[in-house]
């Protein structure tokens, strides 16, 4: 039987080779779970997100999620709450990395980070993608306005009060004109429901 020093050796050893560690992966390598919980308690693991732990002092870019995503999904453009997030327009912080990928996409199989897709079609995928470096990968992220026009079609998903969140941002901050969020408004088909708020800010 192994010992519990045998257990954190192993947990550490997986941990140091990926970068990270889901609760799941305890089972396969033949450690009780209750080995992750002490760990995290005295500070040799950091929880991450749900499920997901890593090295407390592994200093991590804070868009390591979406290069993950990135190098092994390049067809994946970041959206939503995450585009929010990179593009500092939010107070979320999501724990799924939030994609668009073209309709009839299977949703990627990653270990990590956790994903959360949405399909889109014709314009509203590839209007407005933008090309960032991060960690040395190129990162496909829709512009400020595409993102804010997507909150308003994906409402019902992240919540009214975010999109307008995000409205508000953009526009305080000099991010996006009328004329790049009306564009954007017009290819999500949501330049009805976007208008009276706009026109409030105006």
């Amino acid at each position: 039987m192994r010992s519990a020093v045998t257990h954190t050796q192993r947990v550490l050893q997986l941990v140091r080779k990926n970068g990270w560690l889901r609760a799941s992966d305890l089972a396969d390598a033949g450690v009780p779970r209750a080995v992750l919980t002490r760990m995290a308690a005295s500070g040799q693991l950091e929880r991450a997100a749900r499920g997901l732990y890593r090295l407390p002092d592994s200093g991590s870019s804070e868009h390591e999620g979406l290069v993950t995503v990135a190098s092994k999904v390049p067809q994946a453009v970041v959206c939503l709450l995450s585009a929010l997030q990179f593009h500092g327009l939010t107070t979320q912080l999501p724990w799924q990395v939030w994609i668009a990928m073209p309709r009839g996409s299977h949703v990627p199989r990653l270990k990590y980070p956790p994903i959360r897709m949405v399909q889109f079609t014709g314009e509203a995928y590839t209007q407005g993608i933008e090309t960032h470096e991060r960690d040395g990968v190129k990162l496909h992220v829709y512009s400020v306005a595409k993102t804010v026009a997507d909150c308003f079609k994906h409402r019902n998903k992240i919540g009214m009060d975010v999109a307008l969140e995000a409205l508000k941002d953009a526009r305080a901050q000099g991010r996006a004109s009328f004329d790049d969020l009306w564009r954007c408004a017009k290819v999500c088909r949501v330049s009805n429901v976007m208008r009276p708020y706009m026109e409030a800010l105006a």
